[in-house]
């Protein structure tokens, strides 16, 4: 994790995200609108409420990975994480569990507790590591953090860089 900085995304780097996601699944015109809207306020999921952040992984001008989340009502959550992506040469070696911490931090400041994530039940992957992380099924698609609080490090109130 030498170099990277973690910071709230900025519009000059909601392209690279676009690229980042599409990478994974889909293509860029379909994810380009969602990253775009979503960051500007003008689209969300069901149950979304603001306010919203997407915090990025950064190394050099080089965005190795973003999470995003937002405050919600879904499932009687008070918050959601909406996307988690990390390039492939930076998986596994930390930048995703640091990613997670720093959203875990931004709900705490928000006053967000119960935080649900949805994640595929073909992806094994990504239900592993939100279960190492400390969220619990709820549902075939969606797991929760009872407390979010429980993984968010001491200085939760402290903002991003």
């Amino acid at each position: 994790m030498a170099g990277i900085v973690y910071r709230e995304a900025q519009d000059a780097d909601l392209d690279k995200l676009v690229a980042i996601r599409a990478a994974e699944w889909g293509d860029e015109e379909y994810w380009r609108p969602r990253i775009h809207g979503y960051a500007n306020g003008t689209l969300s999921p069901r149950h979304g409420l603001h306010p919203r952040v997407i915090i990025v992984a950064a190394q050099g001008d080089q965005i190795v990975g973003f999470i995003a989340g937002l405050l919600t009502r879904r499932f009687d959550c008070d918050g959601e994480l909406q996307w988690l992506n990390v390039i492939p040469d930076q998986r596994r070696t930390g930048v995703a569990r640091e990613l997670l911490l720093k959203l875990a931090t931004w709900f705490v400041g928000q006053g967000a507790r119960r935080i649900c994530v949805d994640a595929d039940p073909e992806n094994p992957t990504a239900r592993a590591f939100y279960r190492k992380n400390g969220a619990e099924d709820l549902n075939p698609h969606w797991l929760v953090w009872r407390d979010i609080a429980e993984i968010a490090p001491i200085e939760s109130t402290e903002s991003l860089a």
